[in-house]
């Protein structure tokens, strides 16, 4: 720790234990369900139901694309996850949770959500785990915590702050997998 209260120093030790000590907690109540936190990434990403390409779930799960790869194939395996060949650019594969995943997503984010409820962070708006008038001052929102989290992600990580849409940019070579691991819907 540095001499210096508020030192970079101090924020990475901060973050990174932070990190740890939550995705341990996390990581316990996954167990039940045999459900890493890795796993956890990927099925909170495709929970939106677009369905999104590989390299995009690699990038938000922070998984290198091989390892993502076997990591969707369980996932696939345990009739969670479907992969589909994108309709816009025939060489792109797109991930989507199956019916059954969809459903035990839900689940399992319940007991996530009152995990971290647990905690004292209150999350405005959900009554799962509280309300903004059982909130004190000094706890901030876990939605305020969130967003200075990802405005300091956007700041440091340049790839975030592109446009949405150029992600999803078919001229982008990295996007692309081999149409033939792309599986039929799982249901």
């Amino acid at each position: 720790m540095s001499d210096v209260p508020g030192a970079p120093a101090d924020l990475l030790r901060s973050l990174t234990r932070a990190e740890r000590l939550l995705s341990r907690r996390l990581g316990a109540v996954l167990a039940d369900d045999a459900i890493s936190i890795e796993a956890w990434r990927v099925l909170c990403l495709l929970a939106d139901g677009q369905g999104h390409p590989m390299s995009e779930v690699s990038a938000e799960a922070s998984l290198p694309p091989g390892t993502l790869t076997k990591l969707v194939d369980q996932l696939v395996d345990r009739n969670l996850v479907f992969r589909r060949i994108d309709p816009i650019d025939r060489r792109r594969i797109r991930a989507y949770l199956t019916a059954r995943g969809r459903r035990e997503h839900a689940r399992m984010d319940e007991r996530v959500r009152a995990s971290i409820a647990e905690l004292g962070i209150v999350e405005l708006g959900s009554a799962v785990l509280g309300t903004a008038e059982s909130s004190s001052a000094h706890v901030p929102p876990a939605a305020d915590l969130v967003s200075q989290l990802d405005d300091l992600i956007g700041r440091l990580d340049p790839a975030r702050r592109q446009d949405p849409a150029r992600r999803d940019d078919p001229a982008r070579r990295d996007d692309r997998v081999d149409a033939g691991a792309a599986g039929g819907p799982h249901r």
